[in-house]
């Protein structure tokens, strides 16, 4: 699915309480209010050296703020783009797949997402859901924050499909046959049936 058209359709989707910039490059005049994503994270202390995504955001209140997200990966394989979110107040920026959910109106909080990286994002405008991708899974991040998160899904790469009603249609690989299986993903709840991986027990189950 297409970072960039995905992006706009978040837009659409929600409209913010909030309005930003994308920025080439660091203002000649930053604002007093700045934030580095992500926060003291053991493990990413070097994260700012691969480069960052930055943002500059004037909230709803607050005053503006200039917002650092470093990219997980500088691969052009994984996704760098800026969403909209199902709460208002929330943005959503992937920087080169290291996905940051970030509230305007109280930019510490700040959530990085576990899945790393992150290799695709889509809307589910009609169950107000913004999905992202792993190479395992997929998360629904809502409008109080993670929805839910599907089983296992693939031995190494989601593919999204189409949003068909409440279901998401997609595939996984499958090791042993080297095949893409389909699968289906129920949107209200993160359930699946299908996909390309099987636990040694049988198909993996839904972790919640």
């Amino acid at each position: 699915m297409n970072t960039v058209e995905q992006a706009r359709r978040s837009f659409e989707a929600w409209p913010p309480n909030w309005r930003a910039q994308v920025l080439k490059e660091p203002p000649m005049i930053a604002p007093a209010r700045q934030f580095t994503f992500p926060l003291q994270i053991a493990g990413e202390e070097d994260a700012l050296a691969r480069g960052a995504l930055q943002l500059l955001i004037h909230p709803a209140a607050g005053g503006t703020f200039l917002a650092t997200c470093a990219l997980g990966f500088t691969s052009a394989a994984v996704p760098t783009g800026f969403f909209a979110c199902p709460n208002p107040d929330e943005f959503c920026a992937v920087a080169g797949g290291y996905a940051y959910l970030v509230n305007s109106l109280q930019p510490e909080r700040c959530t990085l997402l576990a899945m790393k990286p992150v290799s695709a994002v889509c809307i589910a405008p009609e169950e107000n859901l913004l999905l992202f991708a792993g190479f395992h899974k997929i998360l629904a991040w809502g409008r109080d924050g993670l929805a839910w998160e599907t089983g296992r899904l693939s031995w190494e790469g989601v593919q999204l499909g189409e949003i068909d009603g409440h279901t998401l249609h997609g595939s996984g690989w499958n090791m042993p046959t080297d095949k893409e299986m389909a699968f289906a993903v129920d949107l209200r709840t993160g359930k699946h049936t299908g996909g390309g991986y099987e636990s040694p027990g049988g198909v993996d189950a839904v972790t919640r």
